[in-house]
């Protein structure tokens, strides 16, 4: 498998990112060719070779000749605009859905930071310009080099004050801070910005996981350069492109957040309901665990397992739905195999089925319960006699 971990020890932006791709091989004139499906005018890439204190690095700069515009001239600067823009590209469906999401976490984050709805939050022509671009052309950038999956390190926020066109903020920007909300960051090295909203938005849509450099064999490495020079600190975001080990294709590893609660005070038929707002919240496991408690009283031991980004929105679902009063939770690790779903065709209809693999062989195959169960009742046919067909 083909994997890219992102070394966010100076931050990352938009630019950085791009220019770490380029830096580490991806072609420029294919990625230029790519984002000319968004129908942007009025502006022009450039890549240059820089130094960022004692490191070579490639530095992509976004020239405007003139307030860019759609084709039909009208300015880029709310969601909707920016959507009616990518949807009518002929870039690839997964890459505009993916690119859309990204830019929402952007639009999403302002409006809460600044206490107005969705559809009020507007970007400055300029400013929006560079955000699509350097957002699709990362993801552009990321498809075209095969990658399969992306990892990060830790996100340096940086620190200290910056000035803007609302006065002075503190760093992270409220917007950046919003973002990277369940993302593992610090703050180091120099007094300044070094992590963007666009690059926040950017590492928190593609990385599949905030860590160590996983187990790889790295083939290349790619160096971006950030805007600012500081003095004995390289202001660059390194990509290591490569694959991993032979012995290690067959997992992944990935945090997860446990939350843990102890109930002996409610009717157990409110469990069902919980359970199931949890799984359409996002829950990846619930599973319900008999305890004897203090003074020799039965209980329930509720555990959810969550990703990061999961684990606030589960947490109000708990204490609002039931008797709890507090809870735990922690961060763990956990390794699964590779895994993939796909919608097959059988005799009664399409089915959606999980394959994991073991050492590239597969392993199992297991069949969506729902979609067994409807086909079931559908054809009058015994549940178990339809999954055992099916695997």
């Amino acid at each position: 498998m083909k994997i890219a971990y992102f070394d966010c020890f100076s931050g990352i932006s938009g630019d950085m990112s791009l220019g770490a791709l380029i830096d580490a091989g991806l072609s420029y004139k294919k990625l230029e060719r790519e984002i000319k499906k968004i129908h942007i005018e009025g502006y022009k890439l450039h890549v240059q070779k820089v130094k960022r204190s004692f490191l070579s690095a490639k530095k992509v700069t976004i020239k405007i000749s003139q307030i860019p515009s759609v084709k039909a001239d009208k300015a880029i600067r709310r969601w909707k605009d920016a959507e009616k823009l990518i949807n009518s590209s002929s870039l690839s469906s997964v890459i505009k859905e993916q690119g859309l999401r990204t830019l929402k976490r952007i639009f999403d984050a302002e409006a809460r930071v600044h206490g107005i709805s969705f559809d009020k939050v507007h970007l400055h022509e300029l400013s929006a310009v560079d955000c699509i671009i350097d957002i699709f052309g990362t993801i552009i950038g990321l498809n075209l080099m095969g990658i399969d999956k992306v990892y990060s390190s830790p996100i340096n926020l940086g620190s200290g004050v910056i000035q803007t066109k609302h006065g002075k903020i503190p760093v992270p920007a409220p917007a950046t801070a919003e973002i990277l909300k369940n993302v593992p960051v610090y703050s180091g090295g120099v007094s300044s910005e070094l992590t963007t909203p666009t690059g926040a938005a950017i590492i928190r849509e593609i990385s599949s996981a905030f860590g160590d450099v996983p187990i790889m064999k790295i083939n290349k490495i790619g160096i971006g350069a950030g805007e600012n020079k500081f003095q004995n600190w390289p202001n660059v975001l390194r990509i290591f492109i490569g694959e991993t080990t032979d012995k290690n294709t067959f997992f992944e590893n990935e945090i997860i957040t446990v939350i843990e609660t102890n109930i002996d005070d409610m009717n157990p038929q409110i469990f069902e309901h919980v359970i199931e707002k949890l799984y359409k919240a996002g829950a990846l496991d619930v599973y319900l665990t008999q305890v004897i408690m203090k003074k020799g009283r039965p209980g329930i031991l509720m555990t959810i397992l969550s990703r990061i980004e999961q684990r606030d929105n589960l947490i109000e679902i708990i204490l609002r739905e039931t008797s709890t009063i507090g809870l735990r939770f922690y961060e763990t690790k956990r390794r699964i195999l590779e895994r993939q779903i796909r919608t097959i065709d059988t005799k009664w209809g399409k089915v959606k089925v999980k394959s994991s693999k073991l050492n590239k062989n597969l392993k199992k195959i297991t069949p969506e319960y729902e979609d067994c169960k409807k086909i079931a009742d559908k054809f009058n046919v015994p549940l178990i006699s339809v999954m055992r067909k099916i695997t």
